[in-house]
């Protein structure tokens, strides 16, 4: 009977010339423009994928969908909504002159290929490492920081997945006490790395030889070791979640240290934070605090063996948040445990999320 009186609700609605999110029916942005052209760059890869399926289920108003992927997949079909439409070549998609592209193919295309989407009008959203530290380009979580965009901005950074979901249940913290100082270590989904990742997991679990995306097994393992080793000993990961941070919440004060680590799980990445707070709080506050928060679920009852788990993240948008307690260790710091689907609010749906800002303000 709900799903009957939710699908009216939508059909209803629709018919007014209201988009709605398929999934629960909630209101996103009136019929103000229905004829878009987006392209989806890296449409075949893991991000690509979700993000198709993300724009769908939010019914984000794709007129021509334009799917781009490498030159081995062009001429494929792709499945969107009730139609079929064709894999093209980079060149092609960006002649089509789309009004949004969604990058998820990697910093090199990114850095030679947006400006070039840019160049003809599309807004490109990115989510690609390439321009989050550039000081032209904004770098953004929608309940964070999109008022800051404006239609002179033709391309936007896209956040690492783990810097994400960290600074969206960080942000009401450092707005009521400011944030002095980040001790950060992860747990980070293969999917984080990609296909080739997935598929050496499960290779490794079912016994087989295969490609490698590690250099190391990891099932049954853990790898300190996301991205690539820099001259400082950390990893890029780990120093992404240093700048970024600083950048969306716009203090560069914050002292901030991380250890990346890979594990062998699918559903998405998991954080310990300690954080340590400018001012004196109240735990009942800072619990209070995020249960307010959009976007963030608070997960916190121990004598119910109720937590975050990345199982449970998967296929979700929300960051959910437990695990809250005071460290005893020094004056004014909590403990966090945070976890969120990586693919979806980490990377996909944050991206999508930001092209609904543009288009609900007019932007693009």
């Amino acid at each position: 009977m709900k799903k009957r009186l939710l699908h009216w609700h939508y059909q209803q609605l629709k018919f007014r010339g209201w988009l709605l999110d398929k999934r629960n029916g909630k209101v996103l942005f009136s019929q103000q423009k229905l004829n878009m052209k987006i392209a989806v760059v890296g449409a075949t890869g893991l991000v690509g994928t979700v993000m198709l399926k993300v724009l769908e289920e939010r019914n984000f108003p794709v007129t021509e969908l334009i799917p781009v992927a490498s030159a081995r997949s062009v001429g494929k079909k792709l499945c969107f909504g009730q139609s079929e439409f064709p894999v093209c070549s980079m060149d092609d998609a960006i002649s089509s002159e789309p009004d949004l592209a969604l990058f998820s193919a990697g910093g090199s295309v990114s850095l030679e290929n947006a400006p070039r989407f840019a160049e003809v009008g599309t807004t490109v959203i990115d989510n690609s490492s390439a321009w989050r530290m550039d000081s032209s380009k904004k770098l953004v979580v929608p309940e964070i920081n999109a008022g800051e965009l404006g239609k002179e901005d033709k391309i936007i950074a896209n956040p690492n997945c783990s810097t994400i979901q960290m600074v969206l249940a960080l942000l009401p913290l450092h707005r009521k006490y400011g944030i002095q100082r980040l001790v950060v270590s992860t747990y980070q989904s293969v999917t984080g790395t990609g296909v080739k990742a997935v598929q050496q997991l499960e290779n490794e679990r079912k016994g087989e030889d295969g490609e490698m995306a590690y250099p190391h097994v990891i099932d049954k393992n853990c790898l300190a070791h996301c991205d690539v080793f820099l001259d400082n000993g950390y990893t890029k990961e780990e120093m992404k979640l240093v700048h970024e941070t600083r950048k969306i919440l716009g203090d560069d004060s914050i002292q901030i240290t991380a250890t990346a680590v890979r594990v062998p799980v699918v559903g998405g990445h998991s954080e310990s934070v300690n954080v340590e707070l400018k001012n004196s709080f109240e735990l009942n506050e800072i619990r209070s605090l995020l249960e307010s928060t959009p976007g963030i679920i608070v997960q916190d009852d121990v004598s119910q063996n109720h937590y975050p788990m990345a199982r449970n993240a998967q296929g979700r948008d929300e960051v959910f948040v437990g695990r809250l307690r005071i460290d005893d260790s020094q004056p004014n710091t909590l403990n966090m445990w945070i976890v969120s689907d990586n693919l979806r609010k980490g990377a996909a749906t944050n991206a999508v999320q930001i092209a609904e800002y543009l288009l609900q303000n007019g932007l693009i």
